[in-house]
């Protein structure tokens, strides 16, 4: 029976140590989801949460699907733990715009200067993906007229979440830094570079 399975060879892309890796991301992301609080002074009802940055530190170390994935099993569980599957359709969105083109970018350029042309491009594009959909989701599902939500943009939305998006990134860099070579598998490993 052992020679009928010797020839069968394992076809997974990721390692157990990588699964491992990914599903303890996913617990920290879900735990920092609940981890709230104001960034800006009289704009108490936007709240940060770190939990973005686990996924980001995933993107880094594994690649864009294996960061995503994280970012979205953690927004899902957090929806349907508070019951918000709007909030979860919007942290979808904000994740997605946030943890892709920098790990896309840093998989192709992995140097401190490519994590950090990675990183401003996804600040950008989280900045446009959450005044986008805000914009179309809180009047679709909150009841918002569309001319108060864009009437929150540049006092409200935009600071808010350059904010988040710049801390995100900074928190990534120092965690990410600190404990790349525990989690990176070898062949994403660069000397000195990382």
């Amino acid at each position: 029976m052992s020679e009928q399975y010797a020839s069968i060879h394992n076809t997974n892309k990721w390692e157990t140590k990588t699964l491992v890796t990914l599903a303890l991301l996913c617990a920290i992301s879900v735990i920092l989801s609940f981890v709230e609080f104001p960034l800006i002074p009289g704009i108490a009802w936007l709240k940060y949460d770190p939990s973005c940055m686990p996924a980001m530190v995933a993107g880094f170390a594994f690649g864009p699907a294996a960061g995503l994935a994280c970012g979205l099993i953690s927004a899902l569980i957090h929806g349907m733990i508070m019951a918000d599957w709007v909030g979860a359709l919007m942290t979808s969105i904000v994740v997605a715009a946030m943890v892709v083109p920098s790990a896309a970018l840093y998989r192709k350029n992995r140097t401190l200067k490519g994590a950090i042309i990675g990183l401003i491009v996804s600040i950008i594009c989280t900045l446009i993906a959450a005044i986008v959909s805000n914009l179309i989701i809180d009047p679709l599902y909150l009841g918002m007229p569309f001319e108060a939500v864009a009437a929150l943009v540049v006092p409200a939305l935009l600071p808010f979440n350059l904010a988040k998006a710049c801390l995100n990134s900074v928190l990534t860099v120092i965690v990410y830094k600190s404990i790349s070579n525990l989690i990176t598998p070898k062949k994403n490993q660069v000397k000195g570079r990382s």
